[in-house]
C-alpha cells in the first residue's frame, strides 16, 4: 500500500545519513522532499503542512544537528509524526452491551459487504462473539443474497430476506432478531451509491437514528486516493463515523488516503481489508504502519499472524521431527503451505526490516509467490518413495518430476538443493543442544513460523 511512499522516503533518509553532520540547509532540503512525497502519495495538503510544520522546528535543533547519527534522529522525528498522524495507537470496537449494532456505511464498490463479512467472521473466531448480519441493501440487485452467501462461506448467521421490506423495516426486524437469538453484535451493511446523495445520507441517518449503533464504520476504498478523504469527510459530517476500515490496503495505492483521513475526520482507521479472502482483515497499528512506511518493518504482527494462522499441532510435530534431524519432502511441503497462510512470499519479505531497498533485486531475481507455487507442483510430482527419502532421486528421476510439474529439470535440482541445505542446518542445530531448543520453541511453542527459502538477495 505504502510502496512508492515508502521508497521516495528511503531515498530521502539515505542522502540524509550519508552526510554525516548536518546543516540546518540540509535538513531543510530533505524535508521539501518529504513534502514532495506526501503530496505524492495523495496526502492531503492541509495534513502535509501541519506535517513538516510539526517535524521541522525538531529535526533543525541543536540537538539533532550537533548529534553523532543526526539522519538517524530525523527518521525517529519523522516516524513519531507518522504515528501521531496516523492515530497514536489501535483503535479497537466499542461493543458495549449486547446485542451491540454496528452500522457499515459507504460507497458502492467500496468492499462494504464483503468487509461486513470479514469483521463478523473475525469477531466470532478471534473474540468469540455470536454475531448476526443483516444487508438492508434494497438498491442494488443480489446485494442481500451475497451478504447471505458470504454468511455461509464464514459461519456467521444472516437475517432471513422478506422480499418488500425497506431499509427501517429490516433494520427493526434485525435489532428484534439480535435480541431474541441472544446475539452479542448486530452487523448492519446499508446500501450504497456510485456517489454521494442526499438520499443515501438521509437513508444512513434515519437507520442510525433507530438503531442506536454503538459503531459506525466507514468503509472506504484505498485505491480512490484524495477522494476518500472527501468521501471520509462527507460522511463523518452527515452521520458521525466513529472509525474507518481500509478496503484493498494489499493493493497498489499510495497510502495518503490512510494518512489524511485520520487528521481530516478525527475518526481513527481501524482496520485494513488486506485480500479476497474472508480472514484477509487486520487491525490497523499506527505505529507498526509507520515502521512500514519507513522500511523498519513489522515483526511483531508477522509473529501475531503465524500465531494465529498456522497449524500449533503441525508446528510441534515438525519440532519434534528436527529434534530427530529428520526433514523430508513432506515436511518442507508443509512449511510452504505454512508460507502460503502468512501472506506468501510478498507478505512475509514486506514485513522484514530493510526489504523495501531490495524489492529491484528480489524481483530480477524471481524471488516471488510463484516459487512457492512451483515448489509445490515438484513436490506434488513425486511419489510417496521420493518425498519421504529425496536420496533416491537420480537423473532419470528428475527428468519424471519435471515434466509432472511442467518446470524446467533446473527447478527441481533447486528445490533438492534447498531440502539439502534445510535438512543440514537441522541436523548441525540438533547437534547444537542450547541452538535447536530455540528453534523448537520458534517451530513448537512460538506458533511455526516456516523458514525462508534460501537464495535470497544480500543486502
Amino acid at each position: 500500500m505504502f510502496d512508492s511512499l515508502q521508497q521516495r522516503l528511503g531515498a530521502t533518509f539515505d542522502k540524509l545519513r550519508g552526510r554525516g553532520a548536518l546543516t540546518e540547509a540540509d535538513v531543510d532540503a530533505g524535508l521539501a522532499d518529504i513534502r514532495t512525497a506526501l503530496i505524492e502519495a495523495d496526502v492531503a495538503l492541509p495534513v502535509v503542512k501541519e506535517f513538516i510544520d510539526k517535524v521541522r522546528p525538531k529535526a533543525v535543533g541543536e540537538g539533532v544537528i550537533r548529534s553523532v547519527t543526526p539522519g538517524q534522529q530525523i527518521v525517529k522525528i519523522v516516524h513519531d509524526q507518522l504515528v501521531e498522524t496516523l492515530g497514536t495507537e489501535n483503535s479497537t470496537l466499542d461493543l458495549g452491551s449486547p446485542p451491540a449494532p454496528i452500522l457499515m456505511v459507504g460507497l458502492q464498490g467500496s468492499g462494504k459487504t464483503t468487509t461486513s463479512a470479514k469483521l463478523a467472521l473475525m469477531l466470532q473466531t478471534r473474540e468469540k462473539k455470536r454475531v448476526l448480519m443483516a444487508s438492508l441493501d434494497t438498491q442494488r440487485p443480489a446485494a442481500m443474497e451475497q451478504l447471505k452467501v458470504l454468511g455461509e462461506q464464514a459461519g456467521v448467521p444472516t437475517l432471513p430476506i422478506i422480499a418488500g421490506q425497506g431499509p427501517l423495516e429490516i433494520a427493526k426486524r434485525a435489532m428484534a432478531s439480535a435480541k431474541v437469538g441472544g446475539y452479542d453484535v448486530l452487523i448492519l451493511d446499508t446500501a450504497g451509491r456510485q456517489h454521494i446523495d442526499d438520499q443515501l445520507m438521509t437513508e444512513v441517518a434515519q437507520v442510525k437514528a433507530q438503531t442506536g449503533p454503538h459503531e459506525t464504520l466507514l468503509v472506504a476504498d484505498s485505491l480512490t486516493g484524495q477522494d476518500a478523504v472527501n468521501i471520509a469527510k462527507s460522511f463523518n459530517e452527515r452521520v458521525a463515523i466513529s472509525g474507518i476500515i481500509l478496503t484493498r490496503a494489499d493493493g497498489d495505492a499510495r497510502g495518503g488516503a490512510a494518512l489524511s483521513m485520520r487528521a481530516v475526520t478525527g475518526a481513527p482507521i481501524k482496520f485494513l481489508g488486506v485480500g479476497e479472502k474472508l480472514d484477509a482483515l487486520e487491525a490497523f497499528h499506527p505505529a507498526r504502519v509507520a515502521g512500514r512506511i519507513l522500511d523498519m518493518g513489522d515483526v511483531v504482527s508477522l509473529v501475531e499472524k503465524a500465531a494465529e494462522r498456522l497449524d500449533k499441532e503441525k508446528a510441534e510435530k515438525l519440532a519434534r521431527k528436527m529434534k530427530k534431524g529428520e526433514f523430508d519432502m513432506n515436511d518442507l511441503a508443509e512449511q510452504l503451505k505454512q508460507m502460503k497462510k502468512l501472506g506468501g512470499m510478498s507478505g512475509v519479505l514486506a514485513m522484514l526490516p530493510g526489504v523495501g531497498k531490495m524489492k529491484d533485486q528480489l524481483s530480477a531475481a524471481g524471488v516471488d509467490d510463484k516459487i512457492l507455487v512451483r515448489q509445490e507442483a515438484v513436490i506434488s510430482s513425486m511419489t510417496k518413495q521420493e518425498r519421504a527419502n529425496p536420496d533416491v532421486i537420480n537423473g532419470s528421476r528428475r527428468k519424471r518430476i519435471a515434466a509432472g510439474a511442467g518446470v524446467e529439470v533446473s527447478e527441481v535440482n533447486k528445490l533438492l538443493k534447498m531440502h539439502r541445505q534445510m535438512s543440514d542446518m537441522m541436523k548441525k542445530m540438533n547437534k547444537g543442544g542450547r541452538a535447536m531448543q530455540g528453534l523448537s520453541a520458534l517451530f513448537g511453542g512460538g506458533g511455526g513460523m516456516p523458514p525462508m527459502p534460501p537464495g535470497l538477495p544480500k543486502r
